[in-house]
Parts: C-alpha cells; sequence; structure tokens
C-alpha cells in the first residue's frame, strides 16, 4: 500500500476506485464500502484508494472538544493494509481544503489530480465548505465529468446501523462484545510499558502499566479480559482502566496483570485486545478484599474461551 500525505505526490496512468471519509475504527460498514471497491476495481482495471483526514477535522472545527478516535494513525493505516487497499491519502484538513466548495473538491482533486473513475461514498457522507457535497451533486458530476458513482447502504446489527459514535458509545458503557461485533475485530490499544507505582508486585499481581496515545479511547473504567501481545507472543491478561481508588489513585491508568508470564518488559510496546467486561472500577475497603477480586478475575479470564 503506498501512502500519500500530498495529492502533489501522487502521479499514476492508472485511473483509481476511490472512496472517502474518516474511517474512524474501519469497522464492518466502512469494511463494505472497501470490499465493493476491491469488487469495482478488479472489474473495471482500477486501483483502489481511500482519501481520509488527518487529523480529524472535528479537532480542527471544536478545537476545545475531548474528542477521542478509536484509531491512531498507525492503526488506521494497518488496517488499510492488511484489507489491501492500493493507495491511501492522508490528507491534512488546512484552511485551504477545507475553504473548497463540494464540487470544486470534486472538479480540482477527485478528478483533475486523481483521476477518480468510480466513487463510493457511505449512506450519510457529505464533503466540502458548507456539507455543499453530497451524493446529489456527485451524480449530477459524474455525467459531465465522466466517473461512476455510488452510495452504499448502511450495515446493520441486531437492526442498528453501525457508526464510528455507536462503536464509541458501546466501549464508553463497557459494552466490549458489541463494539467488536461492529468493528470485526477486536478493540485494541497499544503503548509503551513505563514505570508506575509497583503495588501490584507486592500483592502478587505485578501488572504492566501502559502509556497510551492522549488522543485514542479508552473504554469506561473498570476490569477486563484480554488477550496481550508481547514479544511477538501471546497470553491471557486481567487490564484495569481506572484511577486505583482502593489506593486513593488519582491519575487515570492503564494496567494489565498478564497471566503465565514473567520478565522485565519496561520500555516494550505491547498491545491489548479488549475480549470481554468483568466489573466497573470498584473502591474495596483494603487490599485484602482487592486481592479476593483479584483472584476470581483471573479464574473468569483462564477459563474465557480466547
Amino acid at each position: 500500500m503506498k501512502v500519500f500525505k500530498n495529492f502533489s505526490d501522487y502521479s499514476s496512468q492508472k485511473p483509481l476506485a476511490l472512496s472517502l471519509g474518516m474511517f474512524d475504527g474501519v469497522h464492518l460498514g466502512h469494511k463494505s464500502i472497501i470490499d465493493e471497491l476491491k469488487k469495482v476495481g478488479s472489474e473495471n482495471n482500477l486501483e483502489t484508494a481511500v482519501l481520509t483526514f488527518w487529523p480529524h477535522p472535528r479537532f480542527i472545527f471544536n478545537p476545545n472538544e475531548d474528542l477521542k478516535l478509536l484509531n491512531t494513525l498507525e492503526e488506521k493505516k494497518s488496517l488499510m493494509e492488511k484489507y489491501d487497499i492500493h493507495n491511501l491519502f492522508l490528507k491534512e484538513f488546512d484552511e485551504e481544503f477545507r475553504n473548497l466548495t463540494g464540487e470544486e473538491f470534486v472538479r480540482q482533486i477527485l478528478v483533475e489530480k486523481l483521476n477518480v473513475k468510480y466513487l463510493i461514498i457511505g449512506y450519510d457522507h457529505s464533503f466540502g465548505k458548507n456539507k455543499s457535497g453530497n451524493f446529489e451533486l456527485l451524480q449530477k458530476l459524474s455525467k459531465e465529468l465522466d466517473f461512476e458513482v455510488e452510495q452504499m447502504e448502511a450495515i446493520n446489527i441486531h437492526e442498528n446501523n453501525i457508526s464510528s459514535t455507536k462503536v464509541r458509545n458501546a466501549l464508553l458503557t463497557g459494552n466490549i462484545k458489541e463494539a467488536n461485533e461492529m468493528l470485526g475485530y477486536s478493540y485494541s490499544v497499544s503503548g509503551t510499558v513505563v514505570h508506575g507505582k509497583k503495588l501490584g508486585r507486592t500483592i502478587g499481581y505485578p501488572t504492566a502499566n501502559i502509556g497510551t496515545e492522549t488522543i485514542k479511547l479508552l473504554p469506561k473504567k473498570g476490569a477486563y479480559i484480554v488477550e496481550v501481545l508481547v514479544k511477538n507472543q501471546q497470553y491471557k491478561g486481567m487490564l484495569s482502566v481506572g484511577t486505583n481508588p482502593t489506593v486513593n489513585g488519582e491519575k487515570l491508568t492503564v494496567e494489565v496483570y498478564i497471566l503465565d508470564f514473567e520478565g522485565d518488559i519496561y520500555d516494550e510496546n505491547i498491545t491489548v485486545k479488549f475480549r470481554d467486561f468483568l466489573h466497573e472500577e470498584i473502591k474495596f475497603e483494603g487490599l485484602e478484599k482487592l486481592v479476593e477480586r483479584l483472584d476470581e478475575d483471573k479464574r473468569l479470564t483462564e477459563e474465557f474461551n480466547f
């Protein structure tokens, strides 16, 4: 997969089948668009491409909004590569770009610069200044500019449309299985193992404290069953998102106890994949009660069918 941050860096004699949007999470709704892109590309001898934005335009329009994303930039690129997209355009949502009308964007960018011959958009997608670009505009311009356009229907699970917002809401309420079902994969968080208070080792549950990217969405506070990837090996784990209220902690941390693992992994990059929710964050009366709950969480984790 080729990645372009500037349209001027792209040059190809082969026309494109392209879709555009944020693709945050690259969930099953997005995957249906990607599958259609690949099908159309194969049938019409077109290269596939996704045009997305980084950073998220909402960071520009609402700088004070505490928006958290389902994917870091590296995760998004990795998912696109996994799904065999030929070209990924990561456009900065700068002042010049945000002032393009929908029609200017289609004429100047999609047709003149990228040679798009087949365009696929989601069921609710709009683009351009003041959201002036939509499916109706694309249908009108397609005849004049010689490209085809297709609007995909929403993908439903349990009679609900899949969207990035609904995935976020599921994670923020601890509905891990629902979020993973909409994503089509297990939601994950990656980061470098950093030094913490080292309380866990004193009670028989040494944890790896994960430093995560600030833009990455963390599920609601609580305990989770996770799959841990460290040094190319896979382990079962129990993960806590919270402030350690039992010992009057204040800082939000992400800590994982890795089952059947020993070794120093400080400064290692690890990934945790969320598999199930164990319970809410609890303030225990003391460390003895905390250990009792950890013992039970460990039993449930060991029995979980990964």
